[in-house]
């Protein structure tokens, strides 16, 4: 990672942290734990790339940082709550993420189920209250349903059932690519759409490229996942290592080989700069974010 990006995430992961804090729940009952697992599910923990792209967009936009908290922490928090799923024994059945035990071994399966529906509700909630003023409700309504379509059925919900449903079986390339696309891809174009939409007046042209440049990292970002649950080890990943393999799952390096999926990570890396040239130099932030992407170690 480049000191320039390192410095720019520094920056974006202590704006999102500090907005989160805000927005997240802070008290229990008596009966139960549900702010407890809710905050030690999201703070003090991630890497923050989905916020990220939601300032680096906004930014190459010309849309004011302050804009931009609301969005990010939007896409965290269902980022956060599709975690907190993913790992339940239904799903994935994993006891360790960010380097520490999953949201239900540390309280409870119920609890954590309650926890990831909560985030998931507050997520909309916060893009549709009045603090988000600065924008038009039709601007509002826009952000609403591009969240909940890259959240749902034709989005993430959509992409881990069909990774549900692969396991143990032989996808084609093109199968694959369509999974992820769904699966991570869905929710890293909503976020990098949503810090363009804060700018009101945004341009079909800009759009387009926003969108094309999503879609060209939303794969890099899972192929790079892939290749890493191959190459590093847990205590650097903050997840089990090759979990991947172990539960028989179809992914880049088992269909192509771990040199062709670098290869295939590193061309989808120049495709999306190459979006990126109609914004000149408003999108460098952009460009260092999908260079981290294809290099990042965890």
């Amino acid at each position: 990672m480049s000191h320039e990006f390192q410095s720019l995430l520094d920056n974006y992961q202590k704006r999102v942290n500090a907005a989160l804090d805000k927005y997240l729940p802070t008290e229990d009952p008596p009966e139960h734990n549900l702010a407890k697992a809710i905050r030690y599910s999201v703070i003090g923990g991630g890497k923050r790339i989905r916020p990220a792209m939601v300032y680096a967009a906004g930014e190459a936009m010309g849309v004011s940082t302050d804009l931009l908290d609301i969005p990010a922490c939007a896409v965290e928090m269902i980022h956060a709550y599709s975690l907190i799923h993913d790992d339940l024994p239904a799903m994935d059945d994993d006891d360790l993420r960010r380097g520490k035990p999953t949201c239900h071994k540390a309280f409870d399966e119920a609890t954590a189920m309650l926890a990831g529906d909560a985030l998931q509700a507050l997520s909309y909630e916060i893009l549709a209250k009045d603090d988000h003023r600065q924008l038009t409700p039709e601007h509002r309504i826009d952000m609403l349903s591009l969240l909940t379509e890259a959240s749902g059925a034709y989005g993430m919900a959509g992409g881990q059932a069909i990774d549900l449903a692969s396991v143990g079986k032989q996808l084609t390339l093109d199968e694959l690519e369509h999974m992820h696309q769904l699966k991570t891809g869905a929710l890293i174009r909503a976020s990098v759409l949503l810090g363009g939409l804060c700018k009101q007046d945004i341009s079909k042209e800009e759009t387009e490229i926003l969108s094309n440049y999503s879609l060209c990292i939303g794969l890099s970002f899972q192929i790079q996942d892939d290749i890493l649950d191959v190459i590093s080890d847990t205590e650097t990943l903050g997840k089990p290592q090759g979990s991947d393999e172990a539960q028989k799952k179809p992914t880049f390096p088992a269909i192509i080989g771990l040199a062709k999926s670098k290869q295939l990570a590193l061309k989808q890396h120049e495709r999306a700069l190459k979006h990126l040239e109609p914004l000149d130099k408003k999108a460098d932030s952009l460009r260092l974010l999908s260079s981290y992407i294809v290099e990042r170690q965890f």
